[in-house]
């Protein structure tokens, strides 16, 4: 098949379609990484105010005091630490994952590089067209 084919455009359309898309899926994960390390350093923070805020003295003062609110404030806190935990370990999770990813992906640019080298050698090809 010569290169100027009438389905040639259609596949480079296609493969600059799909670089484009996993350049995106690229800035998408640097943003989900940036959201799991947040839940990385925020939830353990809100994790220890709570359980700081739950075991000081004075809070068990609120709660004889104030008992509707002293059992309110009980209760948030204790969602607190919970929903917190949660997205802890969701933070975690995601974090190992997007490091997977881009492992993944680094081998992937360095195949498609090498394979790029390689048509352009054989076909004596300018890489700069």
């Amino acid at each position: 098949m010569s290169a100027e084919s009438p389905d040639r455009p259609l596949a480079d359309d296609v493969l600059s379609l799909l670089d484009s898309f996993i350049e995106h899926v690229q800035h998408i994960r640097k943003l989900l990484l940036g959201v799991s390390l947040s839940a990385i350093i925020l939830a353990p923070l809100a994790i220890g105010l709570s359980a700081y805020l739950l075991v000081h003295p004075s809070f068990f003062a609120v709660l004889e005091i104030e008992n509707e609110f002293g059992v309110v404030l009980s209760v948030l806190l204790g969602a607190v630490i919970v929903i917190s935990a949660i997205w802890l370990a969701t933070g975690v999770r995601q974090y190992r994952s997007m490091s997977s990813w881009k492992e993944r992906y680094d081998s992937y640019a360095r195949g498609k590089e090498e394979m790029d080298k390689k048509i352009a050698s054989q076909f004596g090809l300018d890489q700069e067209q």
